[in-house]
């Protein structure tokens, strides 16, 4: 039985499944990527037991059959055929796949696709449309925020929640909080779900890849994304996100605009006089017209640089971890940032100096 498919068909489905597939090597059949051919449609599939992905093609087939091979093998392979080849032939030869391009043949050995674990499918769960772009949008601007430990489930997820107008992503390690505010359609239905940190980059990585909406679907255990041939599923935690509306300080007392890149700039020059701690020290003085950041390593030396913002308020100065300000730049388009406090050991709220109220990102003092 030989079935024939486009070559740039084939390297983008096996793309976007093999980095699954690689992440666990307890199981051998998870290392590999599970090849079936049914009604002229080429499915290859790839699970890790906690994100599963289907993505279909369409093929031309004498039959049907199924093999699981290893990832790393045809992956490696097919990567570096020539797009210019048009189509290869796929053929289940004696137990072993056979890759038949206009220029190279090879013969890769298999396992028994019976091994390989069912991807489950969401059938009764809440249903709901979005554009990819929203939903990239949002796990990017908070995701780096999620605690990368697992001892705490709830922290080390991103929580998505419907509020209003807006679909809510937020995300916390309890030293920090990024919160992200996307527009949807009015009408708009989502339950609340708390996906897993770990798997938000496979998430990120597939629906970057598309463009147009993808049907959501989800229950008290998976969520599924499905869109343009591609079925994606995660599991989902079990438990209740931090009330962290309660901490976000309700005014402040102390504030500097600065341009993003300026505090970029001066926390790259922090960074080499910076302790094992990563802290930095802000100063902020309205009226001495001071707003200055400043490091010292008792091995290396000190540092203290200025900026240049507009400033108002009481004069502060107040330590923080210089790595998790400098993370929330990359979720703020503006130019310039607005660094908003109110007192000592009280957290630090950064957001888009525009003020156009979608994202805020909050920071716990160092007490050291």
């Amino acid at each position: 039985m030989i079935t024939e498919v486009h070559l740039s068909q084939l390297k983008r489905i096996i793309s976007l499944s093999e980095r699954v597939a690689q992440r666990n090597s307890t199981l051998p059949v998870l290392s590999c990527l599970l090849f079936e051919i049914k009604k002229n449609t080429l499915t290859v599939k790839a699970t890790n037991l906690d994100v599963g992905i289907e993505a279909s093609i369409s093929a031309k087939s004498d039959g049907e059959w199924s093999v699981a091979a290893p990832s790393h093998t045809i992956s490696s392979f097919v990567s570096q055929l020539n797009d210019q080849d048009g189509v290869v032939k796929m053929e289940l030869v004696s137990g072993n796949l056979h890759i038949t391009s206009k220029r190279s043949k090879v013969t890769i050995k298999t396992v028994s696709p019976e091994d390989f674990p069912s991807i489950p499918r969401v059938s009764d769960g809440k249903k709901t449309s979005l554009s990819s772009e929203v939903l990239v949008k949002g796990l990017k601007s908070v995701w780096y925020s999620a605690s990368v430990s697992s001892v705490k489930p709830e922290l080390s997820s991103v929580y998505i929640y419907k509020n209003a107008e807006n679909l809510v992503f937020a995300a916390t390690d309890s030293f920090r909080l990024a919160e992200k505010k996307v527009k949807v359609p009015s009408g708009t239905m989502f339950e609340d779900i708390l996906v897993p940190f770990k798997n938000i980059s496979d998430i990120i990585r597939i629906l970057e890849s598309v463009n147009s909406d993808v049907a959501i679907n989800s229950n008290k255990n998976l969520i599924s994304f499905e869109i343009d041939g591609i079925y994606l599923t995660s599991r989902v935690i079990d438990g209740t996100f931090p009330d962290y509306r309660q901490i976000v300080p309700k005014g402040y007392t102390t504030e500097a605009v600065a341009l993003k890149q300026d505090v970029i700039n001066s926390i790259k020059v922090s960074n080499v006089f910076t302790d094992k701690f990563n802290q930095v020290r802000f100063i902020i003085d309205p009226k001495g017209k001071v707003f200055e950041i400043q490091t010292k390593n008792s091995d290396i030396g000190e540092n203290a640089t200025a900026v240049d913002a507009a400033l108002s308020g009481e004069k502060v100065e107040i330590n923080f971890n210089g790595k998790y300000v400098s993370d929330c730049f990359q979720s703020i388009d503006a130019d310039s940032v607005s660094f908003q406090l109110s007192g000592l050991n009280k957290p630090m709220v950064i957001r888009p100096a525009s003020g156009d109220g979608t994202f805020m990102y909050l920071v716990m003092p160092m007490n050291r």
